[in-house]
């Protein structure tokens, strides 16, 4: 943390993005932030990729989707973009919750419980971004080893100071 009114340096990372997404409002959020975006055809449509933290974000809009979405192929969609990145989440963008966002979210829940999807719901594209970069940073190697070493020392400080564990040394 930044002392005596210094500021700290802001983080920057790499994205790469969906050619799809090249005119979406949270390019320009990004950009805005000096983050690098890459635009590549060979990722899934409607994806943003954080390569230095190994996480994967897929941007699904229910208005976007037919009436019938089960037969829109976005279950397969999200089946594929489970298997191809390992700690993955689906930003699920509902401005209001209305009957099919819920029903749209229940399936999806359902149907990925127990897998490696983490469903974010987002109503509107600062949402998005604080999330895929609050998720991203936390998992990124210098970040994530920071967050790590604290929770050690919280958890040392916590052993030191509590009174079962002072009970615990002293019946062995």
């Amino acid at each position: 943390m930044a002392a005596n009114g210094e500021t700290a340096p802001q983080w920057k990372t790499t994205i790469i993005a969906s050619t799809s997404l090249r005119n979406h409002d949270t390019n320009r959020m990004l950009s805005a932030q000096q983050h690098r975006i890459r635009f590549s055809d060979s990722v899934e449509s409607g994806a943003f990729i954080f390569p230095l933290s190994g996480t994967a974000f897929l941007l699904v809009d229910p208005q976007d989707l037919p009436e019938c979405f089960e037969e829109s192929g976005l279950i397969e969609r999200i089946n594929t973009f489970v298997q191809v990145h390992r700690n993955s989440f689906l930003l699920l963008f509902a401005p209001f919750n209305g009957t099919r966002e819920m029903e749209i979210f229940t399936v999806i829940q359902h149907r990925f419980l127990g897998s490696n999807l983490r469903i974010l719901p987002v109503r509107n594209n600062a949402e998005i971004v604080k999330g895929m970069l609050t998720i991203a940073k936390a998992t990124s190697k210098p970040h994530v080893d920071s967050i790590r070493n604290r929770m050690s020392l919280a958890r040392a400080h916590i052993i030191e100071s509590s009174p079962v564990w002072e009970m615990l040394r002293d019946m062995l």
